[in-house]
């Protein structure tokens, strides 16, 4: 008997000892935990309004860079914490709507869109039109939406910046000829920054308002690679947060 009771007491102890350190070594789950793909801007430090994109893949034997990094730009005044898939971030700076920075996080894609009628790839693609419209007003009840206006009706879209057809609303913008949705406040939260997009730059090292910016071939190349069923995601930060974040967060 006594025999008997030694054993399965040592067997309880390894058990619990084994499901110790299962729980140590199991990590929390994140929402992009499932991504095949994953866009990562890095830029210098928060102020920074340049940085570089590198694609990645992931298979049985983890992330994998694709190609050579490209050169992009993001908001004038650098970078600040945005709403998306990640956990909120207590530190400062915060995005808020008009403050010239590209939000900072892990974002889901939306829908790509351009002046075309159609674009290469298997990733969503919207032609947009001369009445096409995202709503960057924060009293909007649109606030944060690609909408319609001849949908929506003229007053809907009233006080808007964002016409995205650019190309005939801004003297033959051609930013706005190839792009995505960055899906920063998918809750449409007023004054929590709006319309953020990743689309072309004006000029190589040009800044945007908020939004990520390159060169036409590297958007390309972006649109045709992106694949809905690897469920890709955007990630942009600093460096110094991306090392902070990385484990936890397990980024490539």
């Amino acid at each position: 008997m006594r025999r008997y009771t030694a054993h399965a007491l040592l067997c309880i102890v390894a058990l619990v000892l084994a499901g110790c350190a299962g729980m140590k070594s199991r990590q929390p789950t994140q929402p992009w935990d499932d991504a095949q793909q994953m866009v990562v801007v890095t830029t210098a430090d928060w102020t920074a309004n340049t940085g570089t994109l590198q694609r990645y893949e992931r298979d049985g034997s983890g992330w994998r860079a694709l190609g050579e990094a490209a050169p992009i730009t993001v908001g004038r005044s650098g970078s600040g914490w945005g709403v998306g898939l990640h956990a909120p971030q207590s530190g400062e700076p915060q995005k808020v709507e008009g403050d010239g920075r590209a939000p900072a996080g892990v974002f889901r894609i939306g829908t790509a869109f351009g002046y075309a009628d159609s674009a290469a790839g298997a990733w969503p693609y919207q032609a947009m039109t001369a009445s096409d419209f995202c709503i960057d007003v924060n009293a909007s009840p649109l606030y944060n939406r690609i909408v319609d206006a001849r949908q929506v009706g003229a007053d809907a879209v009233a006080g808007s910046t964002e016409p995205m057809r650019r190309d005939l609303h801004a003297g033959g913008d051609q930013r706005y000829k190839l792009g995505f949705v960055i899906e920063h406040n998918p809750d449409n939260r007023s004054g929590t920054g709006s319309c953020i997009f990743a689309h072309l730059w004006k000029a190589p090292g040009e800044t945007t308002a908020g939004c990520t910016a390159m060169a036409e071939p590297v958007m390309q190349q972006l649109l045709a690679w992106l694949d809905p069923k690897r469920k890709p995601v955007f990630v942009l930060l600093p460096v110094a947060e991306y090392g902070r974040v990385r484990k936890d967060w397990r980024l490539p």
